[in-house]
C-alpha cells in the first residue's frame, strides 16, 4: 500500500480553515462541484469531485479545530474502490497561520498514489485560497458540463 503527504501553511486559523472541512459549500470552494457532508464518526462522506468523479468514504475522527479523517474511494472504481484508503487532515497552529497536513494511506499502487498527490497538491493549492477569503476560480480538473444540478 502506498501513501502521499501533503503540507501547506495556509494564512488562516485553524478553526477557519476546519470548516472548509466540514462544511458543503466551503467545501466545494476548494474541491467539488457538490458535497454531502455528515461531520460525525461514522458520518458519511460524498463529494462530485469533477463533475463526474465521485469520492466517497465516511468520517472515522473529527477532533475540532485539529483534526479530521475520513475513508476514501471512488463510485465505480476498481483500483480505489469506496472506502478502501484514508484521509488524515492535522491542522496545526502557526502564528496567525495553519499548517495543514494532508495524508491519504492505503492507496493500493503507485499509480494510485501518483494520481492522488497530484490531485491533493492541486486541491490543498485551491484550499490554501479559499481559507483565506479569495476565490481559486473554475476548478481546472473539474468537467467543462459540471454544475451541481449535474451531481
Amino acid at each position: 500500500m502506498s501513501a502521499v503527504d501533503v503540507s501547506i501553511r495556509i494564512e488562516a486559523q485553524p478553526d477557519t480553515v476546519f470548516q472548509y472541512l466540514i462544511d458543503p459549500e466551503r467545501m466545494c470552494a476548494w474541491m467539488g462541484v457538490a458535497a454531502e457532508l455528515d461531520p460525525r464518526p461514522g458520518g458519511r462522506f460524498r463529494i462530485n469531485v469533477t463533475g463526474g468523479d465521485i469520492a466517497v468514504g465516511e468520517y472515522v475522527e473529527i477532533v475540532p479545530p485539529r483534526r479530521v479523517v475520513w475513508s476514501w474511494g471512488w463510485e465505480g472504481a476498481d483500483g480505489t474502490p469506496p472506502w478502501s484508503s484514508v484521509v488524515e487532515v492535522t491542522l496545526t497552529p502557526d502564528g496567525e497561520a495553519t499548517v495543514v497536513h494532508l495524508r491519504h494511506s492505503g492507496l493500493p499502487d503507485e499509480d494510485a498514489r501518483s494520481n492522488h498527490e497530484q490531485g491533493w497538491m492541486h486541491y490543498t493549492s485551491r484550499l490554501g485560497i479559499a481559507a483565506t477569503g479569495g476565490d481559486p476560480g473554475p476548478d481546472s480538473l473539474a468537467r467543462p458540463d459540471s454544475s451541481p444540478a449535474a451531481s
